[in-house]
């Protein structure tokens, strides 16, 4: 698997995120929504940076139960139900991202939504990588 993560010069400087991956690979794997849930399905974490590493973890978890690592992501989606609570607490989650998922970043979305499937969740996040 190869990802090429391309951010053109004129555009701004992407700070935790790629404008573009391009990818090449043999196997795509499409990452269900993850929340901060438990292994009883239950919402844990009270603050958004609690919840924001619960479900980076569980998205994990599934991409390598995939037999993939966090360097094949070619692309994440956070839904947030806050997005101004997103915007302060960016740098820690940035701190959380690179501690989890490391530094290479695949494109990302940050989409404001009006609630999630459980109501106590906070952030959900989704994506999609590329193995070898």
């Amino acid at each position: 698997m190869s990802l090429d993560r391309i951010n053109p010069p004129e555009l701004s400087p992407a700070t935790g995120f790629s404008h573009a991956v391009a990818a090449i690979g043999t196997r795509l794997v499409f990452l269900a929504g993850q929340t901060a849930l438990d292994g009883a399905g239950k919402v844990v974490g009270e603050s958004l940076p609690e919840q924001f590493e619960i479900a980076l973890t569980n998205l994990l978890t599934a991409l390598a139960a995939a037999g993939g690592t966090p360097a094949d992501l070619a692309r994440v989606t956070v839904y947030a139900v806050d997005v101004a609570a997103y915007r302060t607490h960016a740098a820690e989650l940035g701190r959380i991202w690179k501690r989890s998922a490391g530094r290479d970043y695949p494109a990302m979305a940050v989409i404001g939504v009006v609630r999630l499937w459980d109501d106590a969740a906070l952030v959900e996040l989704d994506g999609v990588a590329v193995l070898a």
